[in-house]
């Protein structure tokens, strides 16, 4: 038996070692603190009102979808290598600071007046539908936006005109999300791949190929619902607010176009999160959010 034990503990070792996930990673849950104390302006990001609803929006799926991230993975980490394990804790921790940041963010938002509760109602259904079904499913999900994260991160960091303009903590915030996303961006999926070890690959892919086609419409059109809500709001209504969501997508700043390569590389056989080493980006943001961070500080030491 303990022979066993031992083949099958370095059969997972030999599978997991198949990733890309580079060997020297480490994920580092930085336990950061942005904007309290401050006030944000309601169109916070460059006083474009549509550039702020897509941040909005956003952070507003956060508390309750990074919950549903921890879950789902956590519930496979039983009988995961060390390193693995290790890694899995590491994203639950990064992700339970992530929804107390974005709790106290979505704050500032509901402060500026914006009433969110039909954006967490459709949050509410949506996790409402994995529900009963078999945990397998959720850790698919979770490992497809996962990688919708990690490509906007990736995004968000490598062109300074996504937050240009914006207040100094709100895009701090942003910058130092983003970072962790990309550090931990291979965590999801490699326990996806642990937990279908025994799947024949083709039933893999197209599980996961199927699963990122229904993320993505759910995706699109629950940010596109919650940007709507967020502009009625301001008073910006019809084609005007159909125009302006599409044109911030589509063309300047372009988030959607720009990370359409990234989405259809999630579809190519051998795929990996980090096959793309992008931990560059990493240092150049804690350099942004430390800029931000750093002289409260010192101040508030003082």
């Amino acid at each position: 038996m303990p022979l066993r034990s031992a083949a099958v503990h370095q059969h997972l070792e030999d599978f997991v070692a198949k990733a890309t996930t580079p060997a020297d990673l480490t994920i580092t849950p930085r336990d950061l603190r942005f904007g309290r104390g401050t006030t944000m302006r309601r169109w916070w990001l460059n006083d474009d009102p549509f550039a702020t609803a897509f941040y909005n929006a956003l952070s507003v799926t956060f508390p309750k979808g990074e919950g549903f991230f921890v879950d789902s993975v956590r519930t496979f980490r039983e009988g995961t290598p060390p390193r693995l394990r290790a890694e899995i804790q590491a994203f639950i921790k990064q992700e339970v600071i992530h929804t107390r940041e974005h709790v106290a963010f979505n704050r500032h938002v509901t402060d500026q007046g914006y009433d969110t509760r039909l954006l967490e109602r459709h949050i509410d259904e949506a996790l409402a539908l994995t529900k009963g079904k078999p945990p397998i499913g959720a850790l698919a999900a979770t490992m497809a936006l996962e990688h919708f994260t990690a490509m906007l991160a990736h995004e968000l960091i490598a062109n300074p005109r996504h937050l240009a303009g914006g207040d100094e903590q709100a895009a701090a915030l942003w910058r130092w999300h983003a970072a962790e996303e990309i550090e931990h961006k291979g965590v999801a999926y490699d326990t996806w791949l642990h937990a279908t070890r025994d799947w024949p690959r083709r039933r893999r892919w197209m599980v996961k190929a199927i699963v990122m086609l229904a993320t993505t419409q759910k995706f699109f059109v629950g940010r596109y619902k919650g940007m709507l809500e967020l502009l009625r709001q301001d008073g910006i209504t019809g084609w005007r607010a159909h125009r302006g969501i599409l044109w911030y997508a589509l063309g300047r700043p372009g988030m959607a176009r720009k990370i359409l390569g990234a989405w259809c590389a999630f579809f190519l056989p051998g795929f990996h999160p980090w096959k793309h080493d992008d931990r560059a980006l990493i240092a150049l943001a804690e350099s942004d959010y430390a800029d931000a961070v750093l002289p409260r500080v010192a101040v508030a030491a003082a």
